[in-house]
């Protein structure tokens, strides 16, 4: 039988890196994606308008190629820019041209750079677009790409990153501890995709899931987040093991379009046995949204006054 198959966006660091890594351990073949193909290539990486930065971050494609091969799977090394929909469309080209297939989709990456940290009245409309172009149509093209062949062979996965920001306000403003609007509202639009795939597709074998990483201590925090507030999470390998599980666990149908907060995930399952557990920050908290909770208490509420079943 073919080998499976696993496509990454956002691998070349971070959890996409773990995760590619994590798949390559269990068996599967990686098709990977990222912008930055060598070490020390430089490109813009600063979250606020204010500065640039483009001092090279650790990581790349050839590095996290070289650690999928290491574990014994193929690598697919595919540069691509989410804003760039011809790039996603070559690598969706590319790997469906090499190896036939792609089993699971890991949608990890999404934008960097300026707005990300910057407050709504500095942040210009077109930024606030790049946000949206980036985490919500870039993985809309590759899961339009790849469901056909999932649903031709009867089961595929799609596994897609998504962020507290989503559901939740930011305990503070935008560079004092909080983020900026284009990324709470891309991520929000973004967390809706994976229950709308399993209304329209599960009964067709297809899987789709919100996995929560909570804070991760990436390469790009440790580098660029101290000066927005932003330090400590936990290690990229608990999205990793997280995502395998997910990605080979006939349980993990019974998770269909829910949303999975990561840490606390993997920490029950012990699925990293020597790690500590989860991370948790200062008081000073996020602000979750739980308006579905209420309304689904008041809906329930309100047929049993009717007598509704």
């Amino acid at each position: 039988m073919a080998r499976k198959v696993a496509f990454v966006t956002g691998a070349s660091r971070g959890i996409g890196k773990a995760c590619a890594v994590h798949l390559a351990r269990a068996g599967f073949d990686v098709a990977i994606t990222a912008r930055t193909v060598n070490e020390g290539e430089r490109r813009e990486h600063s979250s606020t308008l204010r500065a640039s930065n483009t001092k090279p971050l650790p990581g790349s494609l050839s590095a996290t190629g070289a650690q999928i091969e290491a574990a014994g799977a193929r690598a697919l090394a595919l540069p691509a820019d989410l804003l760039d929909r011809a790039s996603l469309s070559a690598a969706a080209d590319a790997v469906l041209g090499e190896w036939g297939r792609v089993d699971v989709l890991v949608q990890n990456g999404r934008y960097i750079g300026p707005g990300h940290m910057d407050r709504f009245l500095d942040t210009p409309l077109e930024l606030l677009d790049k946000h949206l172009q980036a985490n919500v149509l870039a993985p809309l093209l590759l899961a339009q790409r790849f469901l056909p062949g999932m649903l031709e062979r009867g089961e595929g996965r799609v596994l897609d990153v998504t962020s507290a920001a989503g559901y939740g306000d930011p305990p503070r403003p935008a560079g004092d501890g909080g983020w900026g609007m284009g990324y709470g509202i891309s991520k929000a639009a973004f967390h809706r995709i994976a229950g709308f795939l399993t209304v329209e597709l599960a009964d067709r074998g297809i899987l789709a899931v919100n996995l929560q990483p909570g804070l991760v201590r990436t390469e790009r925090l440790e580098a660029d987040m101290g000066e927005f507030g932003f330090s400590g999470g936990a290690p990229p390998d608990v999205m990793g093991a997280v995502a395998v599980w997910f990605a080979t666990n006939d349980e993990a149908f019974a998770w269909n379009g829910q949303t999975i907060e990561a840490q606390y995930f993997c920490h029950e399952r012990k699925l990293l046995p020597d790690w500590e557990g989860p991370w948790v920050g200062s008081a000073a908290a996020t602000k979750y949204d739980l308006s579905g909770a209420r309304l689904a208490e008041l809906e329930d509420r309100r047929r049993r006054e009717l007598g509704i079943a």
